[in-house]
């Protein structure tokens, strides 16, 4: 009788043990820097948050007693290794301080703005992913015909807008021409309708997706182009293999693993690049939170702000890192098999 060979399976799930251990290390790293970068930047900005306390003028009639009482009493008087360790003890307990704008827990404003950002976010991505994704297919497979230079010139352009631009251009039109759609705000989530709350989403969605698709429909081009012309594709094409199983089988799986990627990359990104969007819009968003704490000079409110974007980041680095080698074994060997 021959011997059954069971090891095959089991070095597999120890190569894959081992290369998720790796990465929790190396994100643990990052997370760690990110720490001290959130930290550190909110008091790298000029002015510092005692504007909160008067204009200009009244603050420059303050005494040094004075300014250093006021200080001391919202903790950012301090050395400033007492206030880090002070905010690494936070960051684990989750307690993040008080917004010294409006004398809020900085968690509760956190919390109170974070699933807008995240339906934002997610309505974007999935509209984002399924046009940048099936046009970017549909480029490449075309590229020697007219509508495959159409979708590439158009993606260019496109992916050049700026956020801030197209956002406004969309007001005028929608909101202050035509006055189609509201252009700014959405109310207490208790007194807005699912229609209202749509209809808020509509231009700030559509500004997102718009300049998001760009890139991805490129990036995904780019990659089915290049299995496209790759040796195995070429020869399976010469024996005959049928082009649309040829497409189905053998090119869209290896091209789209990359595009897996980059996906899960723009979800975080998208999140951290939504200030610009949700500020335009007056959208009650974390961006629109994270800009007003940026103004005010509010470093607990900053601090926590800038941590959950950059968790999302992480996280979602994390979650394409943990899912490709799901979706594509050869990574789980260092592509030995």
């Amino acid at each position: 009788m021959t011997q059954l060979d069971i090891s095959a399976p089991s070095d597999g799930r120890r190569a894959y043990s081992r290369y998720l251990a790796g990465r929790i290390v190396e994100y643990a790293a990052v997370l760690l820097i990110a720490l001290t970068l959130n930290f550190a930047l909110p008091r790298a900005l000029p002015g510092g948050p005692l504007k909160l306390f008067g204009s200009p003028e009244a603050l420059a009639r303050l005494t040094e007693d004075e300014r250093a009482q006021i200080a001391t009493q919202y903790g950012f008087g301090r050395p400033i290794p007492e206030q880090f360790l002070d905010y690494l003890k936070g960051v684990v307990t989750l307690d993040l301080g008080t917004s010294l704008s409006d004398g809020r827990e900085v968690a509760d404003a956190l919390g109170g703005a974070l699933p807008w950002t995240l339906l934002l976010v997610g309505s974007s991505i999935v509209i984002t992913a399924t046009l940048g994704v099936a046009l970017g297919v549909v480029g490449a497979l075309r590229r020697r015909r007219g509508k495959g230079s159409g979708l590439l010139a158009g993606a260019i352009v496109v992916d050049s807008l700026p956020q801030f631009w197209l956002g406004m251009l969309l007001i005028v039109v929608f909101g202050v021409q035509l006055k189609v759609l509201p252009t700014f705000g959405v109310s207490g989530i208790d007194g807005v309708t699912v229609g209202g709350v749509l209809q808020h989403l509509v231009l700030p969605v559509t500004t997102l997706v718009v300049t998001g698709m760009g890139y991805l429909f490129m990036y995904t081009r780019s990659s089915l182009l290049t299995v496209l012309t790759s040796e195995p594709v070429q020869h399976a094409h010469a024996r005959g293999v049928p082009y649309g199983r040829l497409i189905r089988r053998h090119v869209l799986r290896p091209a789209l693993l990359p595009v897996h990627t980059i996906l899960m990359l723009e979800i975080g990104f998208l999140a951290a690049g939504s200030i610009v969007v949700e500020t335009v819009f007056a959208y009650p968003g974390l961006g629109r939170l994270t800009f007003d704490a940026i103004s005010a000079r509010d470093y607990p409110l900053m601090q926590g702000a800038f941590l959950v974007l950059t968790v999302m980041v992480v996280l979602m680095n994390a979650l394409a890192d943990a899912t490709y080698p799901l979706l594509d074994p050869r990574a789980r060997t260092g592509g030995s098999r």
